[in-house]
């Protein structure tokens, strides 16, 4: 699919894979739109590659539907790359018999896993609305990020995995919706990535090199740009649709 002087949505843009992937996209052409809460950084990313900036709590209606209208201002709407995210570790019943916190199970899938589908369904609402862009009728393509934890995860994740293992189970269903506008829908489970989250210096550094001694080859954790490469392909390449691509070096999680 061609995205030259097309609009996208990025959401997560300010930093990591979002980053990586809308610069990707903005170097084919994409005017792309930054969604994120930290203003500072998704403004200077936006300025960086062309595009605009968004703030926007992705699991809020109101504020995504804005960034969908900022979109379509600069062009038809053909791309959504669903990288916003948070983490959260803690076990089920901790050490001290201690329940994990209702509350913060259900911020994580509020932010990952209905976060992701409110951006979906808008973005795709829009799309709808566009002229298709070739004889089959194709009129756009999302991307959605997992995580490897989808499949394997670890102790404490349950919060984590329960918001990226609904994320892989609503691929298909939703590819099989929007077949009848021509979107395609894919998700990528990405492993171990190197982004700021580790940290820095030598302390973080042996950190990451511990966690990559689970990783098959190459013997390392990943990088944004692996990551942005794979998106770059699963919008672009016509016949991707409904799959769960796991970019994570070969890796299986061990339990802890």
């Amino acid at each position: 699919m061609e995205i030259d002087g097309a609009s996208a949505i990025v959401t997560g843009g300010a930093s990591g894979i979002g980053e990586a992937a809308a610069k990707r996209l903005a170097a084919l052409g994409a005017r792309c739109v930054i969604v994120d809460l930290d203003e500072a950084r998704g403004k200077e990313i936006a300025r960086s590659i062309g595009g605009e900036f968004a703030r926007a709590d992705v699991a809020n209606a109101e504020e995504v539907q804005a960034a969908v209208d900022a979109a379509m201002a600069l062009g038809p709407l053909r791309v959504l790359v669903n990288s916003a995210g948070v983490g959260s570790i803690g076990r089920t019943i901790d050490r001290e018999g201690k329940p994990f916190d209702l509350d913060a199970f259900e911020r994580v899938l509020r932010i990952n896993l209905v976060g992701s589908f409110n951006c979906l369904r808008l973005a795709a609402a829009a799309m709808a609305r566009t002229d298709p862009v070739d004889a089959d009728g194709q009129r756009g393509a999302i991307v959605n990020m997992a995580s490897a934890a989808a499949f394997d995860g670890q102790t404490g994740q349950a919060a984590y995995s329960a918001s990226k293992g609904g994320i892989v189970g609503m691929t298909l269903p939703i590819a099989r919706d929007l077949r009848a506008i021509g979107v395609r829908v894919n998700t990528i489970a990405p492993g171990l990535i190197d982004t700021p989250i580790y940290g820095e210096g030598e302390g973080a550094e042996q950190f990451k090199a511990n966690l990559a001694l689970n990783v098959i080859f190459p013997k390392r954790l990943g990088y944004a740009e692996e990551l942005a490469s794979m998106v770059v392909e699963l919008v672009t390449n016509d016949y991707m649709n409904a799959e769960v691509v796991r970019v994570d070096g070969g890796i299986r999680l061990p339990p802890k």
